[in-house]
C-alpha cells in the first residue's frame, strides 16, 4: 500500500475518540486531529470543558465534532457511552485510549483496592472501548488503536509502584490485541510519553519538593537535567506522534510501544 505525501497525514472521513481530552495530552490529541481533518469526538468529566474544547475544534472534512461526558472510574459507564455513541454516529476509525495516572507511592505500600482501582480505569476502560470501536473498524479496513501509556513499559520509574504496575499490563494487552486485529487493517500501538509539561507533572514536582525540602525549580531543574534534550515535552510533542500513528502513513506499524521522552529512557 502506497499513499502519496500530499495525503499520507491527511485524516478527512475518519472519526476519532479521544479518552480524557480536556487537558494537557488528550487536550493536544483531539486538536491535532483536527486539524488534520478528522471528526473528533472528544470525552472527560467535565462537560463545560469538553463544550469550550469542541469550539475550539477545526471544523472536520465531514460532519461535526462532538462531545460525551464519561468517568474512567466508572468503566461499566465508558462501556455503555461508547456502545451508544457508535450505534447512532457510526464506526469510529481511531481510539486514543487516554486517561489520568494513579498517584505515586512505593510499591510495598499499595493496597489491593488500589491496583483494582487503577486497573479498571485504564485496561478495563481500555478494553471496554476497543471492543466496541472494533466491528466498525473492521467492516472499514481501518483501523488506529493508540494507547497514551508511559515510558515505565521500558523502565520502572521509581516511586510509582501501581502505575508501573498497570502500566505493563496495558502494555501486553495491547501487544496480545495487535496480532488478533492487523489481519483486518487494524493496528494497535502504544505511546510513551516521558517528563510532559501537564498538570500531573506539575503535581508531581510539587510532591517531590516537598518530600524531599528541595524547592520545586530544584526539583524541576534535576528532572530535566536526566533528559538529553534538557527539557520537558510540550503535549503538542505527543500528539504528534499519535497523529502519525493515527494516520495512513503507518498503516504497517503495529504492536509497538514508541517513546516519546527526549531520549531520556536509557534501554532499546
Amino acid at each position: 500500500m502506497t499513499h502519496s505525501l500530499t495525503n499520507a497525514f491527511l485524516l478527512n472521513d475518519k472519526h476519532a475518540w479521544v479518552s480524557a481530552a480536556t487537558r494537557g495530552i488528550g487536550q493536544a490529541c483531539a486538536l491535532a486531529l483536527a486539524e488534520h481533518g478528522a471528526q473528533v469526538t472528544v470525552t472527560g468529566r467535565d462537560a463545560a470543558a469538553l463544550q469550550a474544547l469542541s469550539q475550539r475544534l477545526p471544523a472536520p472534512h465531514n460532519g461535526q465534532h462532538h462531545t460525551v461526558v464519561v468517568d474512567h472510574e466508572d468503566a461499566k459507564g465508558v462501556k455503555t457511552a461508547i456502545r451508544n455513541h457508535v450505534d447512532e454516529l457510526g464506526p469510529i476509525h481511531i481510539l486514543i485510549n487516554n486517561s489520568g495516572g494513579p498517584p505515586g507511592g512505593p510499591i510495598t505500600d499499595a493496597t489491593g483496592e488500589q491496583f483494582s482501582a487503577w486497573f479498571a480505569q485504564h485496561l478495563l476502560c481500555n478494553h471496554f472501548q476497543a471492543q466496541a470501536v472494533l466491528p466498525g473498524m473492521t467492516q472499514a479496513g481501518y483501523g488506529r488503536i493508540i494507547n497514551i501509556v508511559s515510558t515505565s513499559v521500558k523502565q520502572p520509574i521509581k516511586g510509582l509502584g501501581v502505575s508501573n504496575t498497570i502500566r505493563g499490563a496495558v502494555a501486553s494487552w495491547s501487544k496480545t490485541l495487535s496480532g488478533e486485529v492487523a489481519p483486518f487493517g487494524i493496528t494497535v500501538n502504544n505511546i510513551l510519553p516521558g517528563a510532559t509539561a501537564t498538570d500531573r507533572l506539575t503535581h508531581l514536582v510539587k510532591t517531590r519538593a516537598e518530600a524531599s525540602g528541595r524547592s520545586e525549580d530544584d526539583v524541576s531543574g534535576s528532572m530535566q537535567r536526566e533528559i538529553p534534550m534538557g527539557r520537558f515535552a510540550q503535549p503538542a510533542e505527543i500528539a504528534a506522534a499519535v497523529v502519525f500513528l493515527a494516520s495512513p502513513a503507518a498503516s504497517y506499524i503495529t504492536g509497538v510501544s514508541l517513546p516519546v521522552d527526549g531520549g531520556r529512557t536509557d534501554c532499546l
